[in-house]
């Protein structure tokens, strides 16, 4: 179907309508407005993520992929919170209407979004440079919200999963393209994490009562525990062997490979504070969820983080995350 042929109206009702419907939707999609009723008791959890093309994907990535990761990406905010998903409004700044594509798109987030039960209740479509906006609206009981804030010298700095996966997916990806290897539309299966990150929503939920600190690494473990550090008033002491570093990593050199862990962006796993003194509980936790939980540090006092190498000594920091605003 033609550009000319398929308006802004029609171009929602073919691809995005249908996906309504869930507990705490009143109202979907056709007025101005949905409407929610989260449950009683229950506080409403708001946040909003956007996607720009060549900033945050490829502009021949599998469209697929990019819907799958605009739906995650926004959802592990909710997981780092604790909230459970009640619906997401999806905003497509769109150049031009490319049907294939738009199908693949919707394939993408739609898997996602009914493996997690997250219905899609409304949204926007206009004409611009491709970008792709989230809001996703969840709903957790009144007070049990994880925070930035809480985090306590003496408490273990615990990570989800493993890290630098993403970036170093990213990095076989650029060089595959580079070489002109593939069709663009393949998805390399090593880069999974880059292409298809998992939002570690049932972990955010298990934390509500067991800690009151948690945090998404989004733009990689420096950046994200040190605004938790910030928010909380402490520091933190971290242990560069004990960094679960994603077996693409096996082969990398130990400073790239070190960088990777500590700075790569869009791993999607949550970070968290827990108390010393239950440290016990972690591996029945991580069993019970079948996800690794790793300690990786503790947080102490004063401000700033360090890294220790085996002897204990810190390990110079250059690269502490990714900054959309930093200057090159």
């Amino acid at each position: 179907m033609s550009e000319r042929l398929l308006s802004e109206f029609e171009l929602i009702h073919r691809f995005f309508t249908g996906r309504d419907r869930g507990p705490g939707i009143a109202l979907g999609v056709g007025d101005d407005c949905s409407l929610l009723a989260p449950r009683r008791g229950q506080e409403l959890a708001v946040s909003v993520d956007t996607m720009v093309c060549g900033t945050h994907f490829f502009e021949d990535q599998p469209a697929a992929a990019v819907g799958h990761k605009a739906l995650a990406a926004a959802l592990s905010d909710l997981a780092a919170m604790g909230a459970e998903p009640l619906g997401a409004l999806l905003a497509l700044t769109l150049p031009r209407v490319d049907t294939d594509w738009l199908q693949e798109f919707a394939a993408g987030w739609g898997a996602l979004a009914e493996q997690l039960r997250v219905p899609l209740i409304g949204g926007d479509t206009t004409r611009g440079p491709l970008a792709i906006s989230v809001t996703v609206l969840g709903q957790v009981p009144a007070g049990a919200a994880l925070r930035r804030t809480g985090a306590q010298p003496g408490n273990l700095v615990v990570v989800s999963g493993s890290l630098g996966g993403a970036f170093a997916g990213l990095q076989l990806e650029q060089q595959r393209r580079a070489a002109r290897r593939e069709p663009p539309a393949v998805e390399d299966s090593r880069c999974k994490r880059f292409f298809r990150p998992e939002p570690r929503l049932a972990l955010g939920r298990t934390l509500r009562g067991r800690t009151r600190t948690a945090i998404d690494l989004s733009d990689g473990l420096l950046a994200d525990l040190g605004h938790v550090c910030t928010a909380s008033g402490c520091g933190a002491r971290l242990s560069a062997d004990d960094l679960p570093r994603d077996p693409l990593l096996a082969d990398w050199p130990s400073g790239p490979s070190l960088a990777a862990a500590l700075s790569g962006g869009d791993d999607y796993e949550l970070l968290f504070a827990w108390p010393a003194r239950q440290r016990g509980e972690l591996r029945p936790l991580a069993a019970a969820l079948q996800l690794p939980l790793t300690v990786i540090g503790e947080f102490v006092e004063g401000g700033g983080i360090q890294v220790l190498d085996a002897s204990g000594t810190p390990i110079p920091l250059a690269q502490r995350g990714f900054d959309h605003f930093r200057p090159d």
